[in-house]
């Protein structure tokens, strides 16, 4: 009887396993997304790195690392940090079709003039994929 019960719950998990899912959960080292929005009195470009992402139908919601170049002018007097930066943020990216929005945050760091603190930002973009 034991032998059935289990012989039973292998062929209805397999059944039910075997179905095809609307909505997946996958974790990915890069998307093809490519974004560019403003932070902090100035620009970044990224792409989206390591990421955990959820997707339903043409809805894709991504939560990850996002290395990226962050465009800033250093107005500060004398010596002067370079325009173009490399930099890691960290953030959402909700993608429509190839439609991608983004909201990243990026992590100053402390200077003479100001304490560290993260930033916020907005962006826009495509999905490649």
């Amino acid at each position: 009887m034991k032998k059935l019960l289990y012989a039973c719950g292998i062929l209805i998990s397999c059944f039910c396993f075997a179905q095809q899912s609307e909505t997946s959960i996958k974790a990915s080292f890069f998307d093809g997304i490519a974004v560019a929005g403003y932070v902090d009195h100035g620009a970044f470009i990224n792409f989206t790195g390591p990421n955990v992402s959820l997707k339903n139908k043409d809805l894709k919601f991504i939560l990850g690392m996002l290395p990226s170049l962050r465009i800033k002018e250093d107005k500060s007097e004398g010596t002067k940090n370079s325009a173009i930066t490399p930099n890691l943020g960290a953030g959402l990216t909700v993608v429509y079709k190839k439609l991608a929005v983004q909201i990243p945050v990026y992590y100053n760091t402390k200077t003479s003039a100001q304490n560290g603190a993260w930033k916020m930002g907005i962006g826009l973009g495509y999905s490649f994929r």
